[in-house]
């Protein structure tokens, strides 16, 4: 499915938070929105995915209108949100309970994506017994199994320490390779955004909107290695310079 944004505008009280944003991410595609924070990236996320409603322009997946959440979008936050009182196998299932699947249907999903984010040992786990980024993984496999056309990441890497931060990023591109899922990632580390994504859409503040856009043309198989090159350099200092420029003054 083509996500499609025109001229999306939020408003909380007399506060615009987002002003004529236009976007469009098309099927199978990773694109990273960076800005400073207050920009209104996770507004933009939730606009997305139904939770709050835009307070001008229209959302549209495949020309039908956003109008709530929908089974089409997956949503990922930080925390993870997972149920503690769910097992790792049943964190992963619980979205399935609504969709028309027979019990053997469901279990053989769960047990597929359970092997794609390499926690299969861990099915009968809880939470409480989870690392940070297996928590994580839990929770992009949770949204994964339902098979949206449009996964929504909300700084899902942000509370991991830099060693499973990196793995993690890793990961989450060999899945989106596996899926052919349709990724819209927020963060706020630029070189995250260049590892992952294949464009990277800067926000500007007061109000948040779309400052800049920046095609990345790396390989589309990379490993960390890729960082260290003049390449990723050159398209680190070029983001960072325009998410600055995109600061409100002080």
């Amino acid at each position: 499915m083509t996500l499609t944004l025109s001229r999306v505008g939020k408003d909380y009280g007399t506060r615009r938070v987002l002003d004529g944003i236009d976007l469009t991410v098309r099927p199978e595609e990773f694109v990273c929105i960076v800005g400073a924070s207050g920009s209104g990236k996770s507004t933009l996320l939730n606009l997305i995915a139904g939770l709050v409603p835009a307070s001008s322009g229209t959302l549209a997946l495949d020309g039908v209108p956003v109008t709530g959440p929908g089974p089409e979008r997956g949503l990922v936050f930080q925390s993870g949100a997972l149920f503690p009182f769910l097992t790792v196998a049943g964190n992963v299932a619980f979205g399935l309970r609504l969709l028309p699947l027979s019990r053997a249907d469901r279990d053989r999903r769960v047990a597929w994506y359970l092997r794609e984010v390499g926690l299969s040992a861990l099915a009968r786990a809880y939470p409480r017994e989870l690392s940070g980024g297996q928590r994580q993984r839990v929770a992009i496999a949770r949204a994964l199994a339902c098979e949206p056309s449009v996964l929504l990441l909300d700084e899902p890497f942000g509370a991991l320490d830099v060693q499973t931060k990196e793995d993690m990023q890793l990961f989450l591109r060999r899945v989106w390779q596996d899926t052919g899922t349709t990724v819209l990632m927020v963060t706020h580390d630029v070189e995250e955004a260049l590892m992952l994504g294949q464009r990277v859409i800067v926000f500007g503040c007061d109000p948040g909107r779309v400052a800049a856009e920046v095609p990345v043309g790396l390989p589309a198989s990379r490993t960390l290695d890729v960082k260290r090159t003049a390449a990723f350099q050159a398209l680190r200092v070029t983001v960072e310079d325009l998410v600055r420029a995109g600061m409100p003054a002080t």
